[in-house]
């Protein structure tokens, strides 16, 4: 490089504003657990009403540590259809017992290869 080249900061990765006169939203901090026990906590702006349930980081669904940020119950929801559910819907276990029986017979006559 020559002597004569620019110097100057990288923009775009520093930011020249700075926090002086800002005035943040009030803020609470809500804990949840989940059933394995670990426990999260979540900022969240004051003025709102913080939901029962959250889910957790392993994936299950975490609940509200502390009940006395809101002392609605939380309402049973329908329960989740499965896929037995949903094949029941469309089909009787008469007809399904039929497709089984036929699916067999095709696998005993070569109609699928093998995957042992």
């Amino acid at each position: 490089m020559t002597e004569r080249s620019l110097r100057g900061m990288s923009i775009g990765a520093k930011s020249l504003e700075s926090d002086e006169n800002v005035d943040f939203a009030a803020r609470k901090e809500i804990s949840y657990v989940c059933p394995e026990g670990h426990r999260t906590i979540i900022p969240f702006a004051e003025d709102i009403e913080a939901p029962q349930s959250w889910q957790c980081r392993c994936g299950m669904i975490a609940t509200l540590e502390d009940n006395s940020v809101s002392s609605d119950p939380i309402e049973p929801g329908k329960p989740q259809r499965t896929h037995w559910d949903m094949l029941i819907e469309r089909r009787d276990e008469k007809e399904l017992k039929e497709l089984l029986e036929k699916r067999i017979q095709m696998h005993n006559d070569g109609w699928f290869p093998d995957y042992e």
